[in-house]
């Protein structure tokens, strides 16, 4: 008995839909040759694919192994019928889904202009604006998310991808592996990134769309300064911060901030999850949606900061950093911390 069904063509645009429809019949084999690997995760290998009838048209295809998925394909099944109900041209696409014995195979949208901090660092020049424009697209299809039902639950830079290389690319949200329907009962599940979640995560409390507003304030105020707003060697330290919600507007590198750039962040960043902005409110705000976001040059800040905190860490240092937190997590005793799923698997914001 399959696990996931016959293969099928995941919701698109009339057109595309009635093409994909044409050529359901083919085999994996028929109608791509797979290319090189581009990432690997726990139990699952990201390659390069190519269409046989159109060699131009490239794809990411996500490889699962069914035996190292054992006891997790619930996790999976949920991953395939959220990515399903999403369609949004800032979320990357599930076009269609395989499986044999071994295997189960999501042929994914490409994307191929690397990870957000890397090309803020490459950039000669980068603004409050620049920031403003990023976020803009993120709330726009986490609104889109939340309209559909879904919750992300695991928003942070490394899920952010450029769709191309190009100057004027715009960005992508990528691996819903921790995303959940809201539909499928209460969350109150611990997971997420330490350092992103949401303080009633970590407080156990039942919590819903508004973790992933908090996470967006964290990426906007890192996006503004080169690091974290929370941040302690201490792990109980760092989960007291995060569930008191303090954070401070630095200076000097703070000095050249708006204050609308720091109003905005404090909509979002609010302990309390009833005063916290929605997305679309966040979307009104005057940061994001007038001319209020500066265009003073703050590259040279934000970039030897974001080197210095995040890009001059190696990958296996933060891997094993986020390894060691998430098991700290799972010890403290922050409610019912023994049910804890923290997760952070993921290489590239593709592979988990």
């Amino acid at each position: 008995m399959p696990l996931f069904g016959k293969k099928d063509v995941a919701k698109r645009s009339k057109k595309d839909a009635k093409d994909y429809e044409k050529d359901k019949s083919q085999t994996l084999e028929e109608k791509y040759s797979l290319k090189e690997l581009l990432g690997t995760g726990a139990f699952s290998e990201v390659r390069l694919a190519e269409r046989k009838d159109v060699p131009s048209e490239m794809y990411a295809v996500k490889i699962i192994d069914k035996k190292a998925l054992k006891g997790k394909e619930d996790s999976l099944e949920n991953e395939i019928k959220v990515l399903r109900r999403l369609t949004h041209p800032n979320i990357v696409q599930l076009l269609e889904t395989y499986e044999d014995k071994q295997k189960v195979y999501l042929i994914m949208e490409l994307v191929t202009g690397g990870e957000l901090f890397d090309r803020i660092v490459e950039k000669g020049s980068y603004t409050e604006k620049d920031a403003s424009d990023l976020i803009r697209q993120v709330l726009e299809a986490v609104n889109y998310m939340h309209e559909q039902g879904v919750v992300h639950r695991d928003l942070k830079p490394e899920n952010l991808l450029y769709y191309s290389p190009e100057e004027d690319s715009k960005i992508m949200i990528s691996d819903f592996g921790l995303s959940k329907m809201e539909d499928s009962g209460i969350m109150a599940t611990a997971c997420g990134t330490p350092g992103y979640v949401a303080p009633e995560v970590l407080a156990q409390k039942p919590y819903g769309k508004a973790v992933d507003v908090w996470s967006i304030g964290v990426i906007s105020y890192i996006l503004l300064c080169g690091y974290p707003p929370f941040y302690d060697e201490n792990d109980a330290n760092l989960f007291a911060q995060i569930l008191k919600g303090e954070f401070e507007f630095d200076s000097p590198y703070w000095d050249d901030i708006s204050d609308f750039a720091k109003d905005f962040i404090r909509q979002l960043m609010c302990v309390d999850v009833k005063k916290r902005y929605t997305c679309r409110q966040a979307l009104q705000h005057p940061w994001i949606s007038g001319n209020a976001a500066s265009n003073k040059n703050i590259h040279g800040t934000v970039s030897e900061q974001l080197k210095k905190n995040f890009a001059a860490k190696s990958k296996w240092k933060q891997a094993y950093h986020a390894a060691t937190v998430i098991r700290q997590m799972q010890r403290m005793a922050l409610g019912n911390a023994a049910g804890s799923n923290f997760s952070n698997q993921s290489v590239n914001g593709v592979v988990q």
